[in-house]
């Protein structure tokens, strides 16, 4: 028989038990399905976790006070908290030439009012260069004057959200709003911003980090944003920012300095990792699916019995009828993947119209390896009753027994 007659022979065999055919094509199709979705949803979330790192800043180094480590001893009781990070230790890390900028940063929480309007926000205190190392931009007026860190000025940057709460649709810039018991003059507003790493950057008010210093009464920063000149001076600028520090604490080595590329690098693999588990889970209805095409086909056999002696009656070679029933199995499995594909395809538009903020796509390894697995199942899944249809007598198979 060649390879058209069939092709034609399995495709009118299928079409002559409709029911059966329709089971197992949405039993392969939802498998497929599964793992082409399941992995879409893995790879949104990996891009989305890149993303959000890549809004914080490029080449980015964060400084925070203390120093990360485990000992496996007990903790220290008396005098042993860490020193705190002052203004001078982060303008002294500028003299090392593989940094960029700095910013230094003062953080709390405190009740911004305008008027009767009053709202309870995160009150950042930085400098100029905080904007450009986190990708900030201003959407009218300006970002913070370039002073001296250590002077205190009563102006501030409001967040586009805060400012829509407090001004509505009035202009806010030039006006005094009141953090606290004091007041600071209006000078820019921040564009749209959303949320980075769960921070809602449209909720937020910067000011001088002198004067945030004053307001919250403490001379310590809560973080040190240190920016490298390129990729390859990342690691020069760590170890010079530990070094400096160091000296300027008495030989202490009490910071704990923290490379965004290594942290995206970390949390790239995990979401990488996960995604191939969630695929490979999915990727058991494959199997689960391959048992019903087998477990249907062994049926299908003992149906087709008559039809099997004729053929080898009429001098069909056991090597032709198990192709004929291999042929069928495989081109099930082969309709289901693209149907499967087809779903797969319709379930992420729909989910991006639901999630439009989250960057949903199937990896291109994804639907090759689903189709590719689901043919090979259905193969597989063949074999058994392919093989007892093959071995059956012509004579009794012709007497129905």
């Amino acid at each position: 028989m060649r390879t058209p007659d069939l092709l034609r022979f399995a495709s009118q065999s299928l079409a002559g038990a409709r029911n059966r055919t329709l089971l197992m094509l949405l039993a392969m199709s939802i498998g497929v399905a599964s793992v082409v979705v399941l992995t879409a949803l893995g790879e949104g979330a990996r891009r989305y976790v890149v993303n959000e790192f890549a809004s914080l800043g490029t080449h980015l180094l964060i400084m925070l006070p203390g120093r990360s480590e485990t000992t496996g001893g007990a903790p220290p009781l008396f005098g042993e908290t860490p020193r705190d990070l002052t203004l001078g230790d982060a303008l002294a890390l500028l003299r090392e030439r593989s940094i960029a900028r700095v910013a230094p940063l003062t953080a709390g929480n405190a009740p911004v009012s305008y008027g009767s309007r009053e709202r309870e926000v995160t009150v950042i205190g930085a400098t100029d260069e905080f904007f450009p190392i986190r990708h900030l931009t201003i959407g009218s007026g300006r970002a913070l004057p370039d002073i001296d860190p250590e002077r205190a000025v009563n102006v501030a940057v409001l967040g586009s959200g805060l400012r829509r709460e407090l001004f509505g649709n009035r202009r806010a810039l030039g006006e005094w709003v009141r953090i606290n018991d004091r007041r600071f003059r209006v000078i820019g507003v921040i564009s749209e911003g959303g949320e980075s790493l769960g921070q809602n950057l449209d909720d937020m008010i910067v000011i001088p980090v002198a004067s945030a210093q004053s307001l919250f009464d403490t001379p310590s920063l809560f973080r040190v944003l240190i920016e490298a000149r390129s990729g390859p001076d990342i690691e020069r600028a760590r170890r010079a920012a530990r070094e400096i520090i160091r000296q300027r604490h008495d030989g202490e080595d009490d910071v704990t300095i923290i490379a965004q590329d290594a942290l995206l690098s970390t949390f790239d693999n995990i979401l990488r990792a996960l995604t191939y588990t969630v695929g490979g889970i999915a990727a058991i209805s494959l199997a689960v699916a391959g048992i019903l095409i087998m477990n249907v086909m062994l049926v299908a056999v003992s149906q087709r019995v008559a039809e099997i002696g004729l053929m080898k009656a009429l001098g069909a070679p056991e090597r032709q009828v198990l192709w004929v029933f291999l042929v069928e199995a495989i081109m099930l499995a082969a309709a289901g993947a693209a149907l499967g594909i087809v779903i797969a395809g319709a379930g992420i538009l729909g989910l991006r119209q639901l999630l439009p903020a989250f960057p949903l796509a199937a990896p291109l390894w994804a639907p090759l390896a689903a189709v590719a697995v689901a043919v090979a199942t259905g193969l597989l899944f063949g074999v058994l009753p392919a093989r007892r249809a093959a071995r059956l007598d012509p004579v009794r198979a012709l007497t129905g027994r």
